[in-house]
């Protein structure tokens, strides 16, 4: 087994992250955890490609903003592609390294992600899920996505997540078949957790000290949360969540 075949690759989706990706490409590649560290762009209008692959990433690059889940989706098929190169240069059969997501606003506390992946790449887990201390920065929800996501995910699998929208989740590689294709926009993180645990495989939440970029009560954050709650709305109903049905 190679040295990286021991590790994650770190997909990072990001839009509009210039000042912040730099820190966290940094963080994610001093961990011994990660092999490899993907950032896509999702359509930002700063130098977030720039800054991230200067700090050492390799960078795929959306021309418009095509959504979370586009850009997981993205970021995937650039580290299958690495990895299927490499295996062909090498003479070998391809690995499929466990997939290690990450925020792009995490900044240095993306040190912190090691405890992330250790259950999955000791088997103990097939995807791992952070859970968040309090944040520094208050953010303007009410908890009205949260209670949305966490009671589907209980009614459809009875999993009772404590933080059911955490985007930094490691995975192994039969949880990523399960899941795919994943869900749309910012249902995704609420799906990946149905479809896994539907799959009859383990899911953990595992506390981890990140701070990322809360969305505030302006009126783009209100927007964000609509499309949140909308998103998240479709993906359960779209696994047999009936809100209007009783019982």
């Amino acid at each position: 087994m190679s040295a990286l075949a021991a590790r994650v690759a770190a997909v990072v989706p990001c839009k509009d992250e210039a000042d912040r990706i730099a820190a966290t490409v940094a963080a994610l590649a001093a961990l011994p955890q990660v092999g490899r560290v993907v950032v896509v762009d999702d359509g930002s209008t700063d130098d977030t490609a720039r800054v991230a692959r200067e700090a050492g990433a390799e960078v795929v690059s959306h021309p418009r903003n095509r959504g979370k889940a586009a850009a997981l989706e993205s970021g995937i098929r650039r580290v299958r592609d690495l990895e299927a190169a490499e295996a062909s240069r090498d003479r070998g059969e391809a690995w499929r390294a466990p997939l290690l997501f990450v925020d792009g606003d995490l900044e240095a506390t993306a040190a912190n992600l090691g405890v992330l992946t250790d259950a999955v790449l000791a088997g103990e887990a097939d995807m791992t899920i952070a859970t968040l201390p309090a944040q520094l920065t208050a953010g303007g929800g009410r908890g009205l996505v949260v209670n949305l996501a966490r009671g589907g995910i209980e009614r459809l699998t009875g999993f009772r997540a404590v933080q059911p929208l955490s985007g930094m989740r490691c995975l192994s590689p039969r949880a990523l078949d399960a899941a795919s294709p994943l869900a749309r926009g910012w249902g995704v993180e609420t799906a990946l957790t149905v479809d896994v645990l539907r799959a009859g495989l383990t899911v953990l939440e595992v506390p981890c000290d990140l701070q990322h970029r809360v969305s505030g009560r302006d009126w783009r954050g209100q927007v964000h949360r609509a499309e949140q709650y909308r998103d998240v709305w479709l993906a359960l109903v779209r696994r047999g969540w009936r809100p209007w049905q009783r019982g």
